[in-house]
C-alpha cells in the first residue's frame, strides 16, 4: 500500500483528500503545514506528497526545496489558488512534478497520484536491460555496445515504458496519461510525434522495433537474432 501525506492548512479540504484516497486504498497521512510535514516524514515512510502552496511556518514551495536538497525524489504534487502562476513556475524550479489549481476536482486528483507512482515506480527499478541495450532512468540514456544515445526526458519515459513489457499494445491514451499525466494542453498527436522521433533515431537498432497496432496504440518487439 502505498502512503501519501497531504499538506494542506485548510482542514475541511485536508479532510476530504485524506477521504477520498483512502477509498482509494492509499494510506494516509495529514498534515498542517511543511514542517509538520517535515517531522511527519522523520517517523513514517512517504511515496508522495500532495502540498499546498501557502501555508503557515513552511509554505509548498519551501518544503519542495527542502525535500529536493536533502536528495529526496518522491514525487511532489503542488496545490495553487487560482491565476497563482508564479506559484507554479516557482514549484517547478524547486522540483516539483505535477499541480492543480483550486478549486480542485478529486477524481482529477486520484488520476495524476497514480500516474506520478507508476512513473516513481518505473525510476525506482533505475535500469532495464533489454539483450545488448541498457536503458538508464536516472540518467536518461540508451547504451547499445559503445554507443551512448542521451534522450529528451518524454522519449526516454515513452521507450522506457515500451521496453519494460515488449509486446504488449499501449493505447494512445495510455501512455498520454502515464508520460503526460492529465495535462489539457496535450493530446494523442503528442505520442505519435514522440514515437515518430524514437523511430528515425532507433531505425537500425539490432534489439527492437516500435509497431503500430492498426486502430489500438504501440508495442514494442524484439528483432529476430540471426544464427
Amino acid at each position: 500500500m502505498f502512503s501519501i501525506l497531504v499538506a494542506e492548512d485548510d482542514k475541511t479540504l485536508n479532510r476530504m483528500i485524506c477521504t477520498k484516497l483512502k477509498q482509494a486504498q492509499y494510506q494516509v497521512f495529514p498534515a498542517f503545514d511543511g514542517q509538520e510535514a517535515l517531522e511527519l516524514m522523520e517517523k513514517e515512510h512517504i511515496d508522495l506528497i500532495i502540498s499546498d502552496v501557502m501555508m503557515p511556518r513552511m509554505d509548498g514551495i519551501e518544503l519542495t526545496s527542502a525535500l529536493r536538497g536533502a536528495k529526496m525524489t518522491l514525487p511532489i504534487l503542488i496545490i495553487t489558488a487560482k491565476g497563482q502562476m508564479e506559484d507554479m513556475e516557482k514549484g517547478f524550479r524547486a522540483g516539483t512534478d505535477d499541480y492543480m489549481v483550486k478549486p480542485i476536482k478529486l477524481r482529477e486528483l486520484l488520476l495524476r497520484v497514480e500516474a506520478l507512482l507508476r512513473r516513481a515506480q518505473l525510476m525506482s527499478e533505475k535500469h532495464l536491460t533489454i539483450r545488448g541495450t541498457v536503458l538508464d532512468y536516472s540518467s536518461l540514456t540508451v547504451q547499445t555496445g559503445g554507443q551512448v544515445d542521451t534522450l529528451p526526458p518524454k522519449e526516454f519515459y515513452l521507450l522506457f515504458k515500451l521496453l519494460n513489457q515488449p509486446g504488449r499494445i499501449f493505447t494512445r491514451q495510455e501512455l498520454l496519461d502515464e508520460i503526460w499525466g492529465v495535462d489539457k494542453e496535450t493530446d494523442s498527436r503528442n505520442v505519435d510525434a514522440h514515437v515518430k522521433k524514437l523511430r528515425h533515431r532507433f531505425a537500425n537498432h539490432p534489439d527492437f522495433v516500435i509497431e503500430t497496432v492498426r486502430g489500438l496504440g504501440y508495442k514494442a518487439v524484439f528483432k529476430e537474432q540471426s544464427l
